[in-house]
């Protein structure tokens, strides 16, 4: 079957369009989903459909959002005949994701922009009860930060913020010829698997805010950067050492500090 090749179609800066193009990256990604016939599965960003078109052989359905409607034509074409097709012309950054998972849980893969990747990451957060994986190709640098964990460099409030909703994984390095045209970075494969039980939050409010506050004040200790809400009686309440810096503090310090502030304001 004849298909369209990335250099065929000019690729839209504003749109972040890097199509993946190396067959062996394509069928690892495959590998990795293991998508099957009972599968709802939902890309985001397909493109010309290089990853579509594999899946749709073993999944046989799939809904797809893409914003780019030039490029829909040849998405039709390329996955002609390989299954059923189900394409959504829209903005997944304004997707009502409950939607796709009426009959059963999503299983959501995509391509991301880099320019909008951890937006379209933390919109997908709001839900996951109705998600059941999601594998994404972002940046290496992102990847990198997103599994990263305490006393690393790139542990950060996107590492804590991800880890609280889901439990991810860095599953392979894609480099920049994967792609045309080729990115000026290395890309990486990410699995994020919701967690089935998510640690307790009084306010998941203050949560974000004190994982925002700490890690914009990331050279300061945790005394100074909570100051206005934790005093020394507090720290020694919670038992967590006040000279340490935000990049020192797990999941479960962060939830715990988190816990005792919104307690006292409620007390």
């Amino acid at each position: 079957m004849k298909i369209f090749n990335p250099t065929q179609h000019q690729a839209k800066k504003r749109f972040g369009q890097n199509f993946l193009q190396d067959q062996s990256v394509i069928e690892r990604i495959v590998r990795s989903i293991r998508p099957g016939e009972s599968d709802n599965i939902i890309e985001i960003g397909p493109g010309l459909g290089a990853l579509t078109r594999e899946i749709l052989q073993l999944s046989k359905r799939i809904s797809v959002i893409e914003l780019d409607r030039e490029v829909i034509p040849k998405l039709k074409f390329n996955c002609d005949g390989l299954g059923e097709l189900n394409i959504f012309q829209q903005d997944a950054l304004k997707t009502d994701f409950s939607e796709f998972a009426a009959q059963s849980p999503i299983r959501v893969v995509g391509n991301l922009p880099y320019n909008i990747s951890t937006p379209i990451m933390f919109h997908l957060f709001d839900y996951l009860d109705q998600i059941k994986d999601m594998y994404f190709m972002l940046q290496k640098e992102v990847v990198e930060r997103i599994v990263a964990g305490p006393g690393s460099k790139t542990y950060g409030r996107l590492s804590v913020m991800t880890q609280y909703f889901c439990e991810p994984r860095l599953l392979f390095i894609v480099p920049p010829e994967a792609f045309e045209p080729a990115p000026k970075v290395d890309s990486a494969v990410v699995q994020l698997v919701p967690r089935e039980q998510r640690p307790h939050l009084e306010s998941f409010e203050i949560f974000a805010a004190m994982v925002s506050e700490a890690f914009n004040q990331r050279r300061k200790t945790i005394r100074n950067v909570w100051k206005s809400r934790l005093d020394a009686d507090g720290f020694a309440q919670i038992e967590l050492d006040a000279g340490l810096r935000p990049e020192n503090l797990s999941l479960a310090a962060f939830v715990k500090a988190a816990n005792f502030v919104a307690g006292r304001l409620e007390g």
